[in-house]
């Protein structure tokens, strides 16, 4: 079992009457991407921000690569690095100066900085405009500098809060791959998204937050599977039997779902046997179809359905 990097143990955290954080206990294994979801408000970045030890609990412990984030601060933040929600650059520098000031900062000699910056720049496709202000750069520019700066100590533990916001979809491609690479060397990594395709592609596990508690925990396919439901979609031969079909489907016993395009037909089904279920249930009836396709439920199915199960916090404690 591997060994953990990452560990929180009944963490709460109030600001005056608010609660952002209700008795959250996680623990995330080395080379192990964790990702956190939840709405807006959720308590993702208040947990990334006490374990990064920028902002102490109000109750609870934590530790990062065995040292504990309040006590042992210096060592944990030797360790780790980490991006927050907006670009945090210095404009009076330029892109290369940042990574070399980042780096010098984190112990390395000249050369070390310097090699470093421009191995970062590249990587971050930032190479033309390294000697330029970064007051010049575009706000995706000034994200990926700011990215850049996170990978410069090659940390043991990477956190990335909303790392892609404002990136667009080649620079965010670029990004998952950079990840990837670093996890494969071992690094441990607990990303904060809205993108859920982002959880997909690059977690080993989710874990949902609703109002500072956490909601749902494990693997992206452990969290569909609690759906439990998957979709077959027909597409019919001719769009106006769509009533038709909708009660030839009714009285199978299937339960269509309701808003569909019209000529399209979706019945939510609990196995693979109801694909053939909705094809008999149709071919009695003398409905044509030209394509049928049965779908997973997808991880923003799954966060929806979360996010109506769980009931409001109270706005004070």
């Amino acid at each position: 079992m591997s060994s953990v990097m990452i560990e929180a143990r009944e963490i709460s955290r109030n600001f005056g009457s608010m609660q952002a954080l209700n008795g959250v206990s996680l623990s995330i294994g080395k080379g192990e991407v964790l990702c956190l979801l939840g709405h807006n408000g959720a308590g993702k970045s208040t947990l990334v921000s006490i374990l990064a030890t920028a902002l102490p609990p109000t109750s609870g412990t934590a530790r990062i690569a065995g040292f504990d984030v309040v006590r042992e601060a210096r060592e944990v933040r030797r360790r780790i690095g980490l991006t927050g929600q907006f670009a945090a650059v210095d404009e009076g520098l330029s892109g290369r100066e940042n990574l070399i000031l980042v780096a010098r900062l984190l112990g390395a000699s000249k050369s070390e900085a310097r090699d470093r910056a421009g191995q970062l720049l590249e990587m971050f496709d930032l190479t033309k405009a390294a000697d330029r202000p970064a007051r010049s750069y575009s706000g995706g520019m000034r994200r990926r500098l700011d990215l850049a700066g996170s990978f410069v100590g090659h940390p043991q533990v990477l956190f990335l809060d909303e790392p892609t916001t404002g990136l667009d979809p080649v620079s965010r491609n670029a990004l998952w791959e950079l990840v990837r690479e670093l996890v494969a060397e071992g690094t441990t990594v607990l990303l904060t998204t809205q993108y859920l395709e982002e959880a997909e592609q690059l977690a080993d596990r989710v874990v949902v937050l609703g109002h500072g508690t956490i909601i749902a925990d494990g693997t992206v396919a452990e969290l569909k599977g609690q759906l439990g439901v998957s979709t077959v979609r027909a597409t019919l031969a001719r769009a106006g039997a769509v009533p038709a079909a909708l009660d030839a489907l009714r009285a199978a016993g299937l339960e269509p779902a309701p808003g569909e395009p019209d000529g399209l037909v979706a019945v939510p089904v609990e196995s693979s046997t109801g694909l053939a279920a909705v094809v008999r249930a149709l071919d009695d009836a003398g409905v044509g179809i030209t394509e049928i396709s049965l779908a997973e439920p997808t991880l923003d199915d799954v966060y929806v359905s979360l996010a109506e199960q769980t009931p409001a916090a109270p706005a004070h404690i």
